[in-house]
């Protein structure tokens, strides 16, 4: 993406990334942004610019590796 403002499909794709990652609060916690920004960026109020896609990335990415290591502890746990 090399535009400074993500587009509205883009938009539309960050709120779903933030309903995965528990909703505006749970993501406000993870990302250090301030919960009426995420609304605000859902919203369309304000942009969805490269940079917070980028960092809404590396989130996701994190929780995976928790999600996955969390897995790997039950699996290990119940001998699967």
């Amino acid at each position: 993406m090399t535009s400074p403002e993500a587009s509205p499909e883009m938009r539309d794709h960050f709120a779903h990334c933030i309903q995965v990652l528990g909703g505006p609060s749970a993501a406000s916690r993870r990302m250090g942004i301030d919960e009426r920004a995420i609304r605000r960026f859902v919203s369309g109020e304000r942009p969805v610019s490269e940079a917070l896609l980028l960092d809404t990335a590396k989130v996701l990415r994190e929780l995976a590796a928790l999600a996955s290591a969390a897995e790997a502890q039950i699996t290990q746990a119940l001998g699967h």
